[in-house]
């Protein structure tokens, strides 16, 4: 059967669409279809706080749930420095107001890293010092603390999607080396996803790319087939556990 995927984005994220759809390209009958609201920047502030604000995400849900999509996501990582929290909730009123199953890049992401029985979880992202550390303290929170990191220290969303593919390369490499036994790219807009299984291959370890991750656990909400995935990395031949 037809699977539609609905995925909510960041206003100025350039990767994600065209990622999902390089990923879907090969595969029949799946399909992504994204709507946008306003985000600019990722810092601490109430002003970069209040891009998330549920009241401008829920509209981008209803007019995803007019094309009939089997799931949505929020295709964004904000719960990982505003409070898992958020993510949950949001979840629950998209499924109130349209029917329709939800998760977001985040709780993706850790159920991921569940799923695959990590322990020493690798963080890559581009986000200032600051973002850094409160992702640290949420994802310990829900019991899956970082132990290694590499961050870009950049604010700006839009710049996010300029780092080379060989600069994420080099910081999954150098978290690999202390020890982490799963990394994760945490940013929707950070060009990861094609660098995952190669680096999996080379490093003997799980790459986990936040847009890769969102596509696997909003297909297989959708009840779609994540295994016709495989080729993009170990976790499309790893159904969640979610608890």
């Amino acid at each position: 059967m037809r699977k539609r995927l609905g995925m909510i984005t960041p206003s100025s994220n350039s990767v994600l669409e065209p990622v999902t759809s390089a990923m879907l390209a090969g595969v029949p009958d799946v399909t992504a279809h994204f709507s946008r609201f306003r985000v600019t920047e990722i810092a601490l502030d109430t002003a970069a706080l209040n891009q998330f604000d549920a009241s401008v995400m829920l509209p981008a849900a209803d007019l995803l749930a007019d094309a009939k999509v089997d799931a949505i996501a929020w295709n964004g990582t904000s719960a990982s420095w505003l409070g898992i929290g958020r993510d949950r909730s949001l979840c629950e009123a998209i499924a109130a107001r349209t029917g329709v199953p939800a998760t977001t890049s985040t709780l993706a992401c850790i159920d991921a890293a569940r799923a695959l029985g990590a322990r020493r979880i690798g963080l890559v992202s581009p986000y200032t010092d600051d973002v850094q550390r409160r992702i640290g303290d949420v994802w310990s929170e829900e019991g899956v603390a970082p132990s290694a990191e590499r961050h870009l220290g950049l604010r700006d969303n839009f710049s996010f999607g300029e780092v080379a593919p060989a600069t994420i390369a080099d910081m999954i490499r150098a978290v690999a080396l202390e020890g982490a036994d799963a990394i994760v790219i945490l940013c929707t807009n950070l060009d990861g996803a094609a660098l995952a299984a190669s680096l999996e291959r080379e490093l003997n370890i799980a790459v986990l790319d936040s847009v890769a991750v969102t596509l696997w656990r909003t297909l297989e909400l959708a009840g779609g087939d994540i295994s016709a995935l495989a080729p993009w990395g170990r976790i499309f031949q790893t159904p969640a556990v979610i608890k």
